[in-house]
């Protein structure tokens, strides 16, 4: 309903029928009518510049993102495997072949202090290399681009 009709309703008018058009306003030709549908419009644009430090900072952020559900994920995996009693049954498989020559334990070996501090620090590494790497991106994208004129795109208003 629109407010008009709200309006009428609560003084308690009847709404008008569907089919009723105001005298005030002439019937439109259908030419008119037709231009006054709204078109799709289509804009081609060129991409030629990339600031570098907006891809720094999302590139940072993204990283750091992905390194949180990084270190989430090996905990995860880590407690699931320990619960099942993988590490313990390869620490007994070995035991029984034969190689145990030094008490070789594979639940302390991989326990989950050392486990998540390497995959920390391998994240650590992970979000420098992938900041760098994008900026660098960054700013090889405005150089070629300066030279053949960027990337092209249509879009449509659809």
């Amino acid at each position: 309903m629109s407010e008009e009709q709200v309006a009428e309703h609560e003084a308690g008018a009847e709404p008008a029928p569907a089919a009723f058009k105001p005298a005030g306003r002439p019937a439109k030709s259908k030419n008119e009518r037709k231009s006054s549908v709204p078109r799709a419009r289509r804009m081609k644009l060129s991409l030629t510049k990339i600031d570098p430090w907006s891809v720094t900072k999302v590139s940072f952020l993204l990283s750091i993102a992905g390194a949180l559900i990084q270190v989430i994920a090996v905990a995860l995996i880590w407690l699931l495997l320990n619960s099942i009693g993988l590490f313990d049954n390869i620490t007994q498989i070995v035991s029984t072949t034969g190689l145990d020559s030094g008490g070789l334990d594979i639940a302390s070996f991989f326990g989950i202090v050392k486990v998540l501090s390497a995959v920390t620090i391998f994240s650590i590494f992970e979000i420098v290399l992938v900041t760098v790497l994008a900026t660098i991106g960054a700013f090889l994208y405005n150089v070629v681009s300066s030279l053949v004129g960027g990337v092209h795109l249509t879009l449509g208003d659809d």
